[in-house]
């Protein structure tokens, strides 16, 4: 029998298609094929850019053939059925088998509803671009039905919005709905005055234990200012969803809140194929997750690499953010190759550049190497050039720097006690060519027009 030499990634997210464009562009000398059920890459951080109509589809949600073309990657749309680490082989639902020689998982999280009565049901999660769009249909729906309705409390039913939880997604939900719906409910002749944005949140605060908790005190200011200011129930606990309703547990009591439209935010678990794998607990975290060392090499399976959502570092602690599963990707492109060459593997390198955090329309906290941080409009224009830089789209021909910020300038350059020059700079940095200038062009006038306000 012949040996098979593939590699076979299954999972599209910024893990998966990360290290299949860096095997590409290291001129990897084996076959590779790409396995997801969706048609299109999400870029998950400007989902809510994609949701507004900030950003266009083929920005947020390109498609794996556009990204993939001349890559020499092979795209496979199809859901993957099991997966046999003994056998070296994924099964796809339509029937077809590929073996490998190495195999990458880049399969993420999938929402979780944490056992609370009704919400898979009733609640509307916000996770990828079907959600998006299922979102924004029930929207207007409830906002077209709602300028017809008389009845007061029908009305206010109709026009209340419950986001359940508080940290990073539950905040630049509630944020982007606060500054949204207003526009859309007034376009239809509508009050915008009567539109409610509630925040429910388990804990006392909002973004604890949360990889941005160092912004929020920003987050809460900003919040507060937006169109129409965002409703926070904190130390609530959702305990049933209904179709018209979010029933709560505070201080002890029970309580009920009228809303015709619940999005859930909150709570993750392992993706089924994950939990389904070959692989004792021993060699799992306590989240259920695959250890991995810090090669990204599954424990038992050294053939095999994960890295994003699904993976977790031996004796590491990594945030589930889309910057440190990029950088994985990276990592496991540059140990794919060196395992093939026979040369020597190298543990991931992670670096956590920052925190970007959208607060609404054109409004964003960001923290930079947790030196400075910025808010407002310029945190805004931080955030949309970083994130365009890093679209792994045809128009920036997947430069090879898919970096969360030049490290390297960013070293030669970073000095805390001048943060007006750094700013500028890091505008420079992050966003790239015409995006780039814009953004120091409108942040040289914003810290000019400080600091005249100053003196």
């Amino acid at each position: 029998m012949n040996p098979i030499y593939q590699t076979v990634i299954v999972g599209g997210g910024f893990t998966g298609l990360f290290t299949a464009l860096h095997l590409s562009h290291q001129h990897y000398p084996r076959s590779v094929i790409l396995i997801d059920r969706e048609e299109r890459f999400c870029f998950k951080p400007l989902l809510y850019e994609y949701f507004s109509g900030e950003m266009d589809a083929n920005q947020v949600v390109p498609r794996f053939q556009d990204l993939l073309k001349g890559s020499g990657v092979i795209f496979v749309q199809d859901t993957v059925e099991s997966i046999d680490l003994h056998q070296k082989q994924v099964k796809l639902t339509s029937g077809t088998c590929y073996d490998y020689s190495n195999l990458v998982l880049g399969l993420g999280s999938v929402t979780s509803y944490l056992h609370v009565e009704g919400a898979k049901n009733y609640a509307l999660p916000f996770w990828t671009t079907e959600d998006a769009i299922a979102i924004e249909r029930h929207l207007h729906e409830c906002l077209q039905q709602a300028v017809k309705i008389e009845d007061a409390e029908q009305r206010r039913k109709l026009l209340t919005v419950a986001v359940v939880g508080g940290g990073a997604s539950g905040v630049e939900m509630a944020a982007t709905l606060a500054d949204l719906l207003p526009h859309w409910y007034a376009a239809l002749g509508g009050n915008s005055q009567e539109i409610r944005v509630v925040l429910l949140n388990h804990g006392q605060q909002i973004l604890n234990h949360d990889i941005n908790s160092h912004l929020r005190e920003i987050a809460e200011v900003e919040l507060k200012k937006r169109t129409l200011p965002i409703e926070m129930l904190l130390g609530a606990e959702a305990t049933a969803i209904q179709t018209n309703s979010v029933e709560y547990k505070r201080d002890g009591k029970l309580e009920t809140l009228a809303a015709a439209t619940t999005i859930w935010t909150t709570g993750t678990s392992v993706h089924p194929l994950i939990k389904d794998l070959a692989v004792s607990n021993e060699h799992r975290d306590k989240h259920g997750r695959l250890l991995v060392t810090p090669t990204l090499q599954l424990l038992d399976f050294p053939e095999v690499f994960a890295g994003g959502d699904c993976a977790a570092v031996q004796n590491s602690s990594l945030p589930a953010t889309a910057q440190v599963a990029y950088q994985q990707g990276a990592a496991i492109a540059y140990n794919l190759k060196a395992r093939a060459l026979g040369n020597e593997l190298k543990a991931a390198r992670v670096n956590l550049r920052g925190t970007l955090l959208k607060l609404g329309l054109d409004d964003a906290a960001a923290s930079i190497y947790n030196v400075f941080e910025v808010k407002g409009e310029a945190a805004h224009l931080i955030r949309q050039g970083t994130y365009l830089e890093l679209l792994p789209t045809p128009i920036h021909n997947f430069k090879a720097t898919t970096e969360w910020l030049n490290e390297e300038i960013f070293h030669d350059h970073m000095d805390p006690n001048n943060v007006g020059k750094t700013v500028v700079r890091t505008a420079e940095i992050v966003g790239a060519g015409v995006v780039g200038v814009l953004v120091a062009r409108k942040l040289l006038k914003m810290l000019g027009d400080d600091k005249s306000d100053k003196s």
